[in-house]
């Protein structure tokens, strides 16, 4: 395994012995880890750590109700977008091909993802970002 494939990118998405909270809690762990993955990948600086992005698995819980709900079907989607996207790159990656662009292209969707997420926890329970 070369340098550029030999990332944190370890953690299965699916925790089927989890349930509920903790197991959106874990996810959202493991989806943070492969977004670090994707960035490394397409050759991007580090993203500085967000409070809102570290707490948003407490917030969406305190949230509760349909906003839960939907974090939870969110989540679930971004990790059956990133699982796949990212054993492609380190497949493309390993083959000594030049994954920047796909890995890109993954990252913004990502991000995107994400963000729309995070829009789901009221303004008043959102910490300032660091």
């Amino acid at each position: 395994m070369n340098a550029i494939t030999d990332i944190p990118y370890k953690r299965r998405f699916a925790e089927k012995d989890l349930s509920g909270a903790s197991a959106m809690g874990a996810q959202w762990a493991a989806l943070q880890d492969a977004g670090l993955a994707v960035a490394a990948l397409a050759g991007l600086t580090p993203e500085k750590q967000d409070a809102r992005v570290q707490s948003f698995p407490a917030m969406i819980r305190d949230a509760g109700g349909w906003r839960f709900d939907l974090a939870m079907q969110g989540i679930s989607d971004m990790a059956a977008m990133m699982e796949p996207g990212v054993k492609a790159l380190l497949a493309v990656a390993d083959r000594g091909q030049d994954p920047t662009a796909a890995a890109f292209s993954l990252w913004c969707e990502f991000r995107e993802a994400r963000s729309a997420l995070l829009s789901l926890v009221p303004d008043s329970d959102c910490p300032e970002s660091s």
